[in-house]
Order: structure tokens, then sequence, then C-alpha cells
């Protein structure tokens, strides 16, 4: 179940992405969750698209 003031969604990746992601969380000690998490936002800032909230902080741990 999703946390609080937070949405579930299912997402589809190749094996091999899931897998990069997972040695990542690990080496960060993250949860695949909060790397996921982390990543889409480093993007969008990337992008120049700021999250509502605008902070830049990693995510908590679900």
């Amino acid at each position: 179940m999703a946390s609080p003031g937070k949405r579930a969604f299912l997402i589809r990746v190749r094996p091999e992405v899931l897998q990069a992601v997972e040695r990542l969380a690990a080496a960060e000690l993250r949860s695949v969750n909060a790397q996921v998490e982390m990543l889409l936002r480093e993007a969008l800032t990337r992008r120049g698209v700021g999250t509502p909230t605008g902070d830049s902080e990693a995510p908590t741990e679900d």
C-alpha cells in the first residue's frame, strides 16, 4: 500500500533496467521504490520541470 500522500502505479521496465536500478539502490542504501522516485526527480530537474513541492531532497523510504 502506498504511503500517505503518495500514489501507487504500475511500471513495466526491461529486466536489465530493473537490475541496474536494484544495484544502484543497494549501493546507495535505498529501497528500489525510493531510488526510482529519486531518479525521476533528478530527470525532471534536468529537464527544467520542478516537482510541486520543489524539494530536491531524496524521498523517504517506504
